[in-house]
Parts: C-alpha cells; structure tokens; sequence
C-alpha cells in the first residue's frame, strides 16, 4: 500500500493504517531500533511504540515522507531507551561510540535550549550534508542516523573497515569546520 492511502488510515483512525504501517516499515523500523539497543526484544518493543506513536501524531500531522516521519520516532523512541537503560547500568552494542564519536563536531543539546539555535544546527546539518559527495554522505548517515558499525558499512559497499573508518574521521573534521564557519558553537 502506499504512504498517502497508509496515511489516510491513519486520519480516517483505522487500525488498519498500523497493519499497513508494519507490513511497509516494521523491518525498516526494527534495524533502526535494534542497530541502538541491540536486542531484538527491545527493538520490537520500540518499534510498537513507534506505531502508537504514529496514531497519536496522525492527525493533526500529515507527513510528506512517511519513512523519515517512522524513522525519526523508531530512532528517538530506541535512543530514549537506550538512555534509560544506560542509566541503570544496562546499555549496550556500539551506541555508546557512535555517540562519543559525534559529541566532539554536535553541540550539546543543553548548551542551548533555544529554538532559534536548533533550528540554526538542522540547516547547518542539512546544507553539510548535502555538500558530500553521495559515497561519503550515506556513510556519515548510516553510521550517523541508523547507527550501522563500520563492518556493517564496509560489507554493503565494498570497502575496507580502515576505509570506513578513515572516511568517517575526515568527514567528522569537515563537519566540525563546516559548523564554525556556519557560526555554530561547539
């Protein structure tokens, strides 16, 4: 089924529309959250949240790309959890230095608070990303935003793991130069 007719459901407040929603995007789904948490238990777990996130943002919203919408609630639902288990002593998997690796180049979300600010750091994200050549920016985004180990990475797109991981190094620096230039602090 596709996305517009899936999110009619939604708005018509069929509970066909989470059916639809899994058949299309549970997989889709379930590797964001599993590449995170690393259990397929709480992947599955974030992934039905997911979709009782969905129900409850559709309507008032109506979301252009349905995958990006699914996946930014998977991601941030997974990441919640992962905090949270963090917290008890229970984290896991590779989150932990993907997050380190990003935290020298990202600004630290309580630096600020201000919308002005964050809203500043998407465009800044978007226009960096978008100056990549493709190759170097879905590296940057599966390791980034679906959270994929470099082995992972180098498999799917035939390269070495130092390649990955040489890559990703310089494109963290670009990015880090890219955001001062863009008069954001760090």
């Amino acid at each position: 089924m596709e996305d517009k007719k899936i999110v009619e459901l939604y708005w018509e407040r069929s509970e066909t529309a989470i059916v639809e929603t899994q058949k299309r995007y549970g997989r889709y789904c379930h590797y964001i959250a599993y590449n995170i948490l690393y259990s397929h238990e709480d992947a599955e777990e974030c992934v039905n949240d997911t979709y009782i996130k969905a129900w409850n943002a559709l309507p008032p919203h109506r979301p252009e790309r349905l995958a990006a919408f699914l996946g930014k609630i998977t991601r941030n639902t997974a990441l919640d959890r992962y905090l949270s288990d963090r917290t008890k002593k229970r984290g896991g998997g590779q989150t932990e230095a993907v997050l380190n690796e990003l935290s020298e180049c990202v600004p630290d979300e309580k630096s600020s608070g201000c919308m002005a600010d964050e809203l500043a750091l998407r465009e800044a994200i978007n226009g960096f990303l978008g100056s990549l050549p493709a190759q170097k920016r879905i590296i940057f985004m599966r390791r980034y935003w679906y959270m994929s180990s470099v082995k992972e990475i180098a498999e799917d797109y035939g390269l070495t793991e130092s390649n990955v991981k040489v890559t990703l190094l310089r494109t963290r620096n670009r990015f880090k130069v890219y955001l001062e230039k863009e008069g954001i602090e760090l």
